[in-house]
């Protein structure tokens, strides 16, 4: 016989959140926005006229990448290799080369100047003869098409805890009989330009480089780091978005060549060692300093389709 008496039902309620905590999440959050806010309204930060201020996210990528044949695939949602910390994706739109790094970062130093979310007015000559082009018609016609291409890129990169999503430029106009250009920067890509994540780069190094785009995916990638790290070559080959189909000696061979090509543009050691590995040295503190903003946390993949990534 069971002379267990009746039980009784106890509830055990979940501790509400003190009314205290919910404040200091509110005051943190309002925080967070008015940083936003000025960070946005105070536009791109300022750099010298030999340098060219980028954001760490599209240089330590594969966004502007190298392939001919990556070049040809129109991207839906793909994600793009990148170091790890960042994650880099193109949502909708053309896979971007080197050259459209030319003319997206003459942009970006023209909307510095004249400001973002504002008409940025500019002639197809002016622009050609800034980044160093010729200005025939086949010239101006390039142009038109990278611009083209950045307008109709869409991506969403995250570094750390702020995500920037849209177009590389905003759409604009062009007048067809005197070439004249009016284009539009996002303001909100100013978010991508927080402390120690963009990148000064050196002008005059990268036209140095012109008609290398290895070595110069080379050269922005590692302006990006203070004290380089050593990546094994097929982490290179993921993160400048060379034909992933290739052999591996093959792209090595064309990597040596890269590194000599860098070596004798900016002064900085470079060597693939005994590991395959890539190994840059830059041989004074004022060099190590050129372009710097930050670092990266790990030489190693955002993406988990590498398994050694070294």
């Amino acid at each position: 016989m069971d002379h267990s008496g009746p039980q009784l039902q106890i509830d055990f309620p979940e501790p509400a959140e003190s009314a205290a905590n919910i404040k200091i999440a509110q005051i943190q959050d309002r925080a967070r926005e008015r940083q936003e806010r000025d960070a946005i309204a105070a536009g791109l930060p300022d750099w010298p006229e030999n340098k060219r201020g980028l954001p760490n996210g599209a240089l330590r990528s594969a966004l502007f990448g190298i392939s001919p044949k990556e070049r040809r695939t129109y991207a839906v949602e793909r994600h793009i290799a990148s170091i790890d910390g960042l994650e880099v994706f193109i949502t909708r739109g053309p896979n971007l080369m080197q050259h459209h790094l030319d003319v997206w970062e003459q942009c970006l130093r023209l909307g510095r100047d004249q400001g973002t979310g504002r008409r940025i007015e500019f002639t197809a000559y002016a622009f050609l003869k800034s980044i160093g082009r010729n200005t025939g018609k086949s010239d101006c016609e390039w142009l038109k098409n990278a611009l083209y291409d950045l307008a109709a890129c869409v991506v969403r990169i995250t570094d750390g805890n702020r995500t920037y999503f849209g177009p590389m430029i905003h759409g604009g106009t062009r007048d067809e009989l005197t070439g004249r250009y009016v284009i539009e920067i996002n303001p909100k890509i100013a978010l991508l330009y927080g402390t120690g994540r963009w990148t000064q780069l050196d002008y005059a190094q990268r036209q140095q480089l012109r008609r290398h785009p290895l070595a110069q995916w080379l050269h922005a990638f590692y302006s990006t780091h203070a004290v380089p790290y050593r990546y094994k070559v097929e982490t290179i080959r993921h993160l400048c978005g060379a034909d992933k189909e290739g052999e591996l000696w093959k792209f090595r061979q064309v990597l040596r060549r890269a590194l000599d090509q860098l070596a004798r543009a900016t002064g900085w050691l470079c060597e693939i060692d005994g590991r395959d590995c890539l190994v840059v040295r830059k041989q004074s503190e004022s060099q190590a300093a050129i372009g710097t903003a930050g670092r990266p946390s790990e030489a190693k993949l955002s993406t988990t389709s590498t398994a050694d990534t070294g």
